[in-house]
């Protein structure tokens, strides 16, 4: 018993160290940007206008802090992967999908 106790404690410390380990990393996701370094992080590096655009349009996740624009990097990042352009094959799996689930289209 005492060694299936020592076994255990020593697994639950391994996991308190890897759960420490990766904390910097999930702080880190959460960085906020202010437009020059959105600019920088966005793969394509759009020009101020672009963004402002954007933003006026409610197109790109932001903050206001005051007059200043502020953007987080994790709803950046939702954002860049939600632009994803589906394959031909991916639109007509789901097209397929469609018309079995729904049978004829109604009118």
């Amino acid at each position: 018993m005492p060694q299936a106790m020592a076994y255990l404690i020593n697994k639950v410390e391994k996991l308190e160290s890897l759960l420490i380990a990766k904390q910097p990393e999930a702080q880190e996701s959460d960085h906020w940007f202010n437009l020059e370094e959105l600019r920088q992080y966005h793969p394509d590096h759009p020009a101020a206008p672009t963004v402002y655009a954007w933003v006026g349009q409610r197109q790109i996740p932001n903050h206001k802090h005051g007059k200043k624009l502020m953007f987080l990097k994790s709803e950046i990042d939702a954002w860049l992967k939600t632009g994803k352009r589906k394959t031909s094959a991916e639109i007509e799996a789901e097209a397929q999908q469609f018309v079995t689930n729904n049978g004829r289209a109604k009118r």
